[in-house]
């Protein structure tokens, strides 16, 4: 037999743990987390395929951390989603609530991007389209100064 913790002197002995299951959620809302990753008014892009499947994921619609994990083909989403906010994006995370496979009430994460994000993304993809355009207009030149070069090779060989 144990005796109440008040009569051991001291106050020392064997406590009752405290009941968590009849403690209420005091803020059943979803509200999303605060990112502590310093946001930049600029994205500052990516040619990292993860991260290119991450953000075209995310494009479409909200994804929970297990979604993206697939979308992107990596095992650690939030790590993801850090690197993507050191690199300008926002990415908050809004934690809703869910039951596991086991029934017991938990608080999946879903990253969305917002719209200033979008805003970003967007500025991002047309900077880097315009300068693959400028290559590819190089690149033709270029091989039009080659084709060029070769041709009048091939003149000064015929008429030596």
């Amino acid at each position: 037999m144990i005796a109440p913790a008040e009569n051991l002197g001291g106050g020392r002995g064997r406590r009752e743990k405290p009941n968590h299951f009849s403690i209420p959620d005091l803020f059943p809302t979803s509200t999303p987390t605060a990112s502590t990753a310093p946001v930049s008014d600029k994205f500052a892009g990516t040619d990292n395929p993860r991260y290119l499947r991450a953000i075209h994921a995310m494009l479409k619609r909200s994804q929970t951390r297990e979604h993206l994990d697939r979308a992107a083909g990596c095992s650690n989403g939030p790590d993801l989603v850090a690197d993507l906010r050191r690199r300008g994006l926002e990415v908050p995370c809004q934690r809703i609530p869910a039951f596991d496979r086991d029934g017991k009430e938990v608080r999946i994460g879903v990253y969305s991007l917002t719209d200033a994000d979008r805003r970003k993304i967007h500025a991002w993809l047309s900077r880097r389209q315009k300068g693959h355009s400028e290559i590819a207009f190089v690149a033709t030149v270029f091989g039009a100064c080659l084709a060029l070069a070769w041709a009048a090779e091939t003149i000064v060989r015929g008429l030596a």
